[in-house]
């Protein structure tokens, strides 16, 4: 039982409470009150929204979307990686791209048997893959060409023979044929003329990959490399490199061609991003980024 006893303003009355086991009275100011009430608020609103995440967590989750992979040959990465953006804007997706020397990507994809695209810098790697059945359908999507590479200006005024190769009056950089499509093919045109021997003891070293042989040439370690004519047209190379073109009997262009991988887990996406990088619109891509027929 309650008595009150109340003085003007709620902040000067005061409330007797009598205990009913204890018989023990106590006085309570109107502000302690106050800061009651204001605590019950504040437990409700937490219960209200403890309710309220409860409801939230049994609420659907966004779908995950789907991923493509695609193996790219070192050097046709710029191209593929432009197009691969604007696919993932039209199609809502991920587009994952896994970089690498030719050679490198194609044991890969025979190993582990994953993934949707294998773009190389070469097209005998994709007839491997068409031989062993790991690709079930092929599009041309330019052309890969070799040259001579040497420092913006030629300052050493270096003809484009590629008997220069094996001159110890220059410090030559070749890409190794075990890794890279740029390798393979310099043992392919050297070879042709007996001057591949000749070529690697004359070498400061080999690379595995065009990357490597367009850093050797930036960074003045080697002033003559045999590389892929595309890297010296690439707004960051154009400045500090430039190719020295070879006779096509010498260095023949070399169709580039992506193929569509059998192991991918959403075929009809894959097919679709295949489709894709192999239409016109893709085709001029490539073309900008110095894999045309000139």
């Amino acid at each position: 039982m309650a008595s009150f006893l109340f003085t003007k303003g709620w902040r000067f009355f005061m409330v007797k409470i009598k205990s009913m086991d204890t018989k023990q009275y106590r006085w309570v100011t109107g502000e302690s009150v106050m800061n009651t009430k204001l605590i019950c608020r504040i437990l409700i609103i937490l219960a209200l929204f403890s309710l309220l995440v409860a409801c939230d967590s049994t609420a659907p989750t966004p779908q995950k979307k789907k991923e493509l992979l695609i193996y790219c040959g070192i050097t046709m990465v710029k191209p593929v990686r432009e197009l691969a953006d604007s696919f993932e804007k039209q199609e809502n997706c991920i587009v994952k791209i896994m970089i690498g020397g030719s050679g490198t990507l194609y044991r890969i994809i025979e190993v582990n048997q994953v993934g949707d695209l294998y773009l190389p810098g070469s097209e005998s790697y994709i007839n491997k893959t068409f031989a062993s059945g790991s690709t079930i359908q092929t599009k041309l999507v330019g052309y890969n060409r070799a040259a001579l590479v040497v420092a913006k200006g030629n300052p050493l005024e270096i003809s484009p023979n590629i008997s220069n190769l094996t001159s110890n009056e220059y410090r030559v950089v070749l890409g190794s044929p075990d890794s890279g499509s740029i390798g393979k093919e310099t043992k392919n045109i050297l070879s042709r003329f007996d001057l591949y021997e000749q070529a690697v003891d004359n070498s400061l070293f080999l690379t595995s990959d065009s990357k490597g042989l367009r850093q050797a040439i930036v960074e003045n370690t080697a002033n003559l490399a045999l590389n892929w004519y595309a890297t010296t047209v690439w707004q960051e190379n154009k400045e500090s490199m430039e190719a020295l073109s070879l006779a096509e009997g010498v260095a023949p262009k070399h169709q580039l061609i992506i193929g569509l991988l059998k192991y991918s887990k959403e075929p009809e996406l894959a097919k679709r991003l295949f489709d894709f990088i192999g239409s016109d619109a893709g085709k001029k891509m490539f073309i900008h980024y110095g894999f045309g027929q000139e």
